[in-house]
């Protein structure tokens, strides 16, 4: 029995929020061939960047939620741009950009908050390969960056 992607994020308790828009020039989400990539999503909390910089003010905890939150906005964001989640064939490529202090190294952990919800999504089809760096900045001081690459 196969389960559908809406039914796995209901089962998870997961409703996904409206797609946000894009902060400057460029679009949220573009498609060539059968692969589809999404623009870095910044980290939100309440509707507004999650700010913090890990190892100085923000835990690897806290971090990793806010990849999590991340996670959910890129779901959305895929759904809205192909209509059905049930499209995606897998996800391929997920790159994620820590806001951090010098001496903080853990940023492997912190994006494991978006890989192990998009495996919880999408089981087999959500393992992919992914890339953690750590920045000095991300825009508008969000704690957590992450963009994303599916196959249709």
């Amino acid at each position: 029995m196969t389960t559908n992607i809406s039914d796995r994020l209901k089962t998870l308790g997961i409703d996904l929020p409206p797609p946000g828009p894009p902060a400057a020039a460029y679009v949220m989400a573009a498609t060539t061939g059968n692969t589809v990539f999404l623009s870095g999503h910044i980290a939100k909390r309440d509707g507004k960047p999650w700010v913090g910089k890990l190892g100085k003010d923000m835990d690897t905890d806290t971090g990793k939620a806010a990849a999590r939150s991340i996670a959910i906005d890129l779901i959305s964001t895929l759904q809205s741009h192909l209509g059905s989640l049930d499209k995606v064939k897998r996800i391929v490529k997920v790159m994620g950009l820590v806001n951090s202090a010098d001496t903080y190294t853990e940023q492997h952990l912190v994006v494991n908050g978006c890989s192990e919800l998009l495996f919880e999504v999408f089981g087999d089809a959500g393992k992919h390969a992914r890339s953690a760096f750590g920045v000095a900045q991300i825009p508008l001081g969000a704690c957590v960056e992450i963009e994303l690459i599916a196959e249709i």
